[in-house]
C-alpha cells in the first residue's frame, strides 16, 4: 500500500495525524480496464468480472494474480456477475435463512456501524454453522463454489476460514456509517494507534470481505456504498472515524447494482457502508462473508469439526460418484474443515512423517476418498481432536 508522505522511519502515529487530504489524494485515481485484461467492465471504478467466463477457464492463476493486485494496489473492490450459475442454490439457502430467522423469533440485532431500533438492519450471526446444522446438503451445494475458493485464495492463500452473517436491510432502513472492517476496523482510533503502522497495514491482509446477493439489489434498495482506492490510505483505520473523512466518503462513494447470485468482494481496509433502502416494500438481503487467513483469528467462533460431522453423510453419498468436480471438492473441504495444523499439542500430536501433524481437512479428504462410514469418521475425528487438546 502507498505510504505517501509519511515518515517511513516512524512506526507509531496518533489519530490526529490521519488527514482527509491524504484520503482525497489517494482516491483521485481511476480504474483503467487496460490494466485488468480479464475484467469485462469497469463500473464507477469497480472492476466487474463475468462468472461464466471464469468458470470456463482451464487456468485460474491469471485471475488470482489480477484480483490480488486489484485488492492491494488497485481499486480494492471487484464485482462478479453470475457468481452462482444455478440460482436454485441461492433460493435454497435463502429458505434456510428464513428457517433460522423464524427460530430466532425474527430479525437479528447488533449490526456493526448501523442504527438500532425499529428500522435497524436485520442480522443472523454465524449463519455459516447454523445453516450446516439445518440443511447439510444445502450447505455443501452453496459453499462448494469454486469461484469462492478462487477469490479467497487470491487474497488469503490456502486453508482460509469462512464466517458469514446474513444482513437484511428493510424498507426505509438507514445507511451505515462509513467504516473499515475486521480486525482493526472494529477498534477505536486510540486503540488502533497502539499498533505500529506495519501491523495496521498487515491486518488488512488477514481478512477478505464479501457479499453474495440473495435478492436483486437495484440502486434504490441501497447496495453497498464503496470508496475505491481508499484501502491504500495508510492511516485509514484511524481516519474513517473522522467527520471530515466521513463527509468525503458520502460525497464520493459509489454503488454497484447487483442481481441475485452476483457477488462483491473487497479489502477490509476499503471505506464502505451499507446503503439506505429507499424502497417501501423491498427487503434487500445479502450473505456477508468475513473470510480469514489461516494466520489470523476469525471474527466468529465456528466449530468446524461439528460442521464436518453434520455434512459427512451427504458428502460421503456423493463423493465418489462424479457429482463433484475436483475444484468443488477442494472448495468444500476448505470451507468445512481446518486445513492448518496449529495450534496443537505436539507431545500428543507430533509431526510424524512430515513437518506438521495431520489436519482435519486432510483427515476429511482421506475419509471420503477411502469411503469411511459416518461412525468411523466421527471416531477418527474425535481421536484427532483429542490429540490436539492441551493437557
Amino acid at each position: 500500500m502507498e505510504t505517501g508522505s509519511l515518515n517511513t522511519t516512524k512506526a507509531f502515529y496518533s489519530p490526529q495525524e490521519a488527514s482527509v487530504d491524504s484520503l482525497t489524494n489517494i482516491c483521485s485515481q481511476s480504474t483503467s480496464l487496460k490494466h485488468y485484461p480479464l475484467a469485462s467492465d469497469v463500473m464507477n471504478n469497480v472492476l466487474v468480472y463475468d462468472g461464466d467466463s471464469l468458470r470456463q477457464s482451464d487456468d485460474i492463476t491469471p485471475f488470482l494474480n489480477e484480483i490480488a493486485f486489484a485488492f492491494r494496489q488497485g481499486p480494492g473492490v471487484i464485482a462478479i456477475k453470475r457468481f452462482y450459475d444455478d440460482l436454485s442454490v441461492i433460493d435454497e439457502m435463502s429458505e434456510v435463512f428464513e428457517q433460522i430467522l423464524a427460530a430466532e423469533s425474527g430479525y437479528g440485532s447488533g449490526d456493526h456501524f448501523g442504527k438500532q431500533g425499529p428500522q435497524a438492519n436485520g442480522r443472523i450471526w454465524n449463519v455459516f454453522q447454523k445453516s450446516a446444522d439445518i440443511a447439510p446438503g444445502v450447505f455443501v451445494n452453496y459453499y462448494k463454489n469454486p469461484l469462492l475458493a478462487a477469490v479467497a485464495t487470491a487474497w488469503l492463500g490456502p486453508h482460509y476460514q469462512i464466517t458469514a452473517q446474513v444482513n437484511i436491510v428493510r424498507p426505509g432502513g438507514a445507511a451505515q456509517v462509513c467504516h473499515r472492517d475486521y480486525h482493526l476496523g472494529f477498534q477505536q482510533p486510540e486503540e488502533t494507534a497502539r499498533y505500529p503502522l506495519h501491523a495496521q497495514l498487515m491486518s488488512a491482509m488477514l481478512t477478505l470481505q464479501g457479499a453474495i446477493a440473495h435478492t436483486d439489489m437495484p440502486m434504490e434498495s441501497g447496495p453497498t456504498k464503496l470508496l475505491p482506492f481508499s484501502q491504500q490510505m495508510p492511516l485509514g483505520y484511524m481516519a474513517y472515524h473522522q467527520r471530515e473523512c466521513q463527509d468525503y466518503f458520502e460525497q464520493h462513494c459509489v454503488q454497484v447494482p447487483l442481481e441475485k447470485g452476483d457477488a462483491v468482494f473487497f479489502s477490509p481496509a476499503l471505506f464502505h457502508a451499507a446503503g439506505e433502502n429507499r424502497t417501501t416494500d423491498f427487503h434487500r438481503c445479502a450473505n456477508l462473508m468475513q473470510i480469514s487467513s489461516v494466520f489470523g483469528k476469525p471474527m466468529e467462533s465456528v466449530d468446524l469439526a461439528h460442521i464436518s460431522r453434520q455434512i459427512y453423510p451427504f458428502l460421503a453419498a456423493n463423493w465418489q460418484n462424479g457429482t463433484y468436480s475436483e475444484k468443488e471438492k477442494t472448495a468444500i473441504l476448505t470451507a468445512a474443515s481446518d486445513g492448518y495444523s496449529f495450534p496443537t499439542n505436539l507431545d500428543t500430536d507430533p509431526p510424524i512423517g512430515g513437518l506438521a501433524p495431520e489436519t482435519s481437512e486432510t483427515l476429511l479428504k482421506r475419509a471420503l476418498d477411502e469411503g469411511m462410514d459416518t461412525d468411523t469418521y466421527a471416531t477418527v475425528l474425535a481421536q484427532l481432536l483429542e490429540k490436539q487438546r492441551p493437557r
